[in-house]
């Protein structure tokens, strides 16, 4: 067991302002580590899979921490900074042609050179492999990638668009080494990571554990406080935490239930050595309603259950509120956030809904099935599913069935149109409106499930991407999310907060998060008190 000397309190992180609520010690400092030390992480968010030409999900977390991208926003900025590269810049008025110049002497951790051939490489075979759960739509609009003498990487846009360097920031764009990671497929998924970033994988079982160890060749912006960590994967919220309060991990990531965190409120902050972090994040939970599949095909179906989901009760009921009812697709926090669904739809109203499905000729009750993912987000999900079911079969309107599935089953059944309805997560990409609309509509898109939306494709989006003041780009983001509560094709559920919990001994929590609340290793370490 630790033994602890003094209290340290529990806090709020408020993007990267930590901000104390109960007095004791204070915790800012990004100081701290000799760079020898060993960390232990638990989370219930696990790697789909490595490589990253194939997904668009949590595995970034782990790819963050392993792999280099070509900029890189650190912790405390909202822009994005020289990180394989020596610097980058938009080589015309038009945000259309942007150009890097590579950091001399990168290697991957097998040795071989980090060069510009190999930043081609890795963009053009994202596109070339287009897999469904890849990254390939957020380079939708990249027309060509060129070298330049030895240390130049050219990229030419089809249209104007100034958000393009954070998608260079993003681990979509995980610069990977040319011999290991084949032009056209996928690499077999037994094979070890190889990247350039902070850490190289030493080890990995899928779901279980991935072991990683500093990288002596890494040259880039972030500066190592301890020397290896091991990410332990967990299937339950419950597990991860006994064996937190076990002393099995030093901290834990994702996936606290409500209940848990309500122990530590109930503690004062701190129970048996432990304290908890609250960082108020970017997170939004929601339902997608496939309008391709042929039971939510017609819109009142779509709109009914939008007139008819409390969000209040569900994160009362099931959140305890560790999250705040969402009536938009762009959080709260974000530049340009409205509500849609409250101004349309205003408080759950089973006469409206009626009156929706009757005029439509839909006989009720409507048979629905909402499917979820059972080990992605936490425990906490199959009871909100749980709740939704009660809110909908309340109303007689409805007759939902609830099925859970692990994510890899699940997110092959989304891609492939089977579900009616389903849940997803979505941590941010980057921090502006622009990623929290654009993901999800389009022929293809992060959801596997076709959303074609003229207005916000072909004017809205291209509008607002010309802006390099993101401050202009209000009114198209606006309109944006009118769009999606008109369509009830996206149905936001909730805006959360990231906590962690994690021993009193353990320092860095509050740096360690990036805009897009993953977790850079790097940061954390233990105080030697």
């Amino acid at each position: 067991m630790r033994v602890f000397y003094g209290v340290r309190p529990l806090t709020l992180v408020v993007g990267t302002v930590m901000t104390v609520l109960i007095s004791g010690c204070g915790v800012l400092s990004s100081d701290g580590g000799d760079g020898e030390q060993h960390i232990t992480v638990g989370t219930t968010s696990y790697p789909s899979t490595l490589d990253p030409a194939k997904a668009w999900d949590g595995s970034w977390e782990l790819y963050r921490n392993v792999f280099q991208t070509l900029l890189f926003i650190p912790t405390g900025s909202t822009d994005p900074e020289p990180e394989a590269a020596e610097r980058c810049q938009f080589d015309d008025r038009k945000s259309t042609v942007y150009s890097c110049t590579l950091r001399k002497g990168l290697k991957f951790s097998n040795g071989n050179a980090l060069d510009v051939d190999a930043v081609k490489h890795t963009f053009d075979r994202i596109v070339k492999i287009n897999a469904k759960t890849g990254p390939a739509a957020l380079l939708a609009n990249l027309e060509s990638v060129k070298i330049t003498g030895t240390e130049q990487v050219t990229f030419r846009l089809k249209e104007p668009d100034s958000t393009f360097p954070f998608i260079l920031a993003t681990p979509a764009t995980a610069l990977v080494d040319p011999a290991e990671y084949p032009a056209d497929k996928a690499r077999p998924e037994d094979e070890p990571l190889i990247g350039s970033g902070p850490y190289t994988l030493e080890s990995y079982e899928p779901g279980e554990v991935s072991e990683l160890s500093a990288n002596p060749g890494y040259k880039g912006l972030q500066k190592l406080k301890n020397k290896s960590v091991t990410i332990k994967y967990y299937g339950s919220s419950d597990k991860m935490m006994e064996e937190l309060m076990d002393d099995k991990l030093d901290l834990t990531f994702r996936g606290m239930t409500a209940e848990h965190i309500g122990r530590f409120s109930d503690g004062g902050g701190v129970v048996d050595g432990v304290k908890l972090t609250e960082v108020v994040g970017a997170e939004i939970n929601y339902l997608v309603l496939n309008a391709g599949h042929d039971l939510v095909s017609d819109p009142a179906v779509r709109k009914a259950i939008a007139q008819l989901v409390d969000r209040k009760a569900l994160v009362h009921r099931v959140y305890d509120g560790t999250s705040e009812p969402l009536y938009s697709m762009v959080p709260r926090g974000i530049a340009s956030h409205t509500t849609p669904f409250y101004d349309i739809y205003r408080e759950p109203n089973r006469e409206k809904a009626a009156k929706l499905l009757a005029d439509a000729g839909v006989q009720t009750p409507v048979p629905l099935t909402f499917w979820y993912t059972t080990d992605r987000y936490g425990t906490s999900t199959a009871v909100e599913f749980k709740e939704l079911k009660r809110q909908l079969d309340s109303t007689g309107l409805f007759d939902i069935t609830i099925k859970g599935l692990p994510w890899k089953e699940f997110q092959e059944g989304y891609n492939a149109g089977e579900y009616p309805v389903f849940g997803r997560g979505w941590f941010p990409d980057f921090p502006d409106a622009d990623n929290y609309i654009a993901p999800f509509v389009g022929p293809k898109n992060a959801l596997g499930t076709p959303y074609e939306a003229d207005e916000i494709t072909g004017t809205l989006l291209p509008l607002s991407r010309k802006e390099a003041d993101r401050g202009g780009t209000t009114q198209y983001f606006a309109r944006a999310q009118e769009v999606i509560a008109e369509d009830v094709r996206l149905l936001p559920l909730w805006q959360g907060r990231q906590y962690v919990a994690s021993y009193e001994d353990v320092a860095g929590i509050e740096w360690s998060l990036d805009p897009s609340s993953i977790m850079l290793m790097s940061e954390l370490h233990k105080l030697d008190w």
